[in-house]
């Protein structure tokens, strides 16, 4: 006969994934129980919405511990410029003495840092561990934004983005006849998208749930392998920009509600969320085999809506006269057969 016993949920998650660090998953709230076998939780409870993983309150140490040790252990002690680095060494990157030394403090002074303690941190100690660790752009606000949270009045939370656009940006969106363009939140939420924008990302507004979200599209519907060609870059960016958003907000219950979710119904992400990765989007190329048109590769721009903090509008475009811009206009043709 077979032996159970219930055990909470959350105990059985932290079982099941005992790799994962956390970081800002302070709490975990589930619903109901899970079952131990000889021992052993199963995970064949399913996800129920409302009863997620929460990351509640945010444990700044553990962030800062996480982030801190896996930029060390990115960097080789040639990158360092460090000669004969490799001897005898037992773990993979820089030592803490090492990088102690680069960044010009003291060992015991880093330990504490890389513990988690930041408060109280100076400009300069950030710019030297920056130095050090080899942070790019990116990282370096992501450190930033860490010490901030750390020291004295983190307690004051950030105004939460607008639910909505205001008039004016929803008439440029309407504006914008040529071009897919949309508005988003830092966790990925579309709040507002002109109708090239929905008919580009169809397989995404296909799905009822509102707000459409990137991150979650990307993860849990089976349509997003196909509509990106490069699904895994997608994938590692989209959890770097949610990583660098949760560094600005940790208190974002949304975000980290988002996080959870994810965590609990996604190993892709679980696995690029424990890398502690932060990226910041502004501009690039994306790739998209969309299932009218076909392939198309659009240049994106991402603008920060200064009025309206936490919101950025992202326009995409195609060089003229190239085949994306022939594909576009084929788009532009099906998005107003859709009205």
């Amino acid at each position: 006969m077979r032996e159970t016993s219930s055990v909470p949920r959350e105990t059985c998650f932290i079982r099941l994934f005992p790799s994962l660090n956390f970081g800002v998953l302070q709490r975990t709230v589930f619903r109901g129980y899970g079952e131990v076998t000889a021992g052993r939780c199963t995970d064949s409870t399913p996800f129920v919405p409302g009863s997620a993983l929460s990351l509640g309150s945010v444990d700044n140490r553990d962030e800062v511990k996480a982030f801190l040790s896996s930029r060390r252990a990115k960097i080789t002690p040639e990158q360092a410029g460090l000669l004969g680095g490799n001897r005898n060494r037992r773990v993979p990157g820089l030592r803490r003495s090492e990088v102690a030394d680069l960044a010009g403090v003291s060992v015991e002074y880093y330990a504490q840092l890389e513990r988690g303690n930041l408060a109280g941190a100076s400009d300069s100690v950030l710019d030297a561990l920056a130095r050090a660790l080899r942070l790019d752009e990116a990282e370096q606000a992501h450190l930033a934004d860490l010490a901030r949270a750390a020291g004295p009045g983190t307690r004051t939370r950030r105004k939460p983005p607008a639910p909505q656009v205001r008039p004016g940006v929803a008439r440029l969106l309407e504006l914008m006849t040529e071009i897919p363009a949309f508005v988003n939140n830092g966790r990925g939420d579309v709040i507002a998208a002109n109708p090239l924008a929905q008919a580009l990302f169809s397989p995404m507004f296909d799905d009822p749930t509102r707000p459409a979200n990137h991150a979650r599209f990307a993860f849990l519907n089976p349509r997003a392998r196909d509509f990106w060609p490069d699904w895994e870059r997608i994938a590692s960016d989209t959890v770097a920009m949610m990583r660098t958003e949760a560094g600005r907000d940790p208190y974002d219950k949304a975000l980290t509600d988002l996080v959870g979710e994810l965590s609990t119904r996604s190993e892709d992400f679980r696995t690029r969320w424990a890398a502690h990765d932060v990226r910041l989007h502004r501009t690039g190329v994306k790739q998209f085999r969309h299932p009218v048109v076909g392939d198309l590769d659009l240049n994106f721009e991402t603008m920060q809506l200064t009025a309206d903090p936490g919101l950025f509008l992202t326009a995409l475009s195609a060089p003229a006269g190239s085949a994306a811009d022939d594909a576009l206009r084929l788009l532009t043709s099906w998005a107003a057969s859709r009205i």
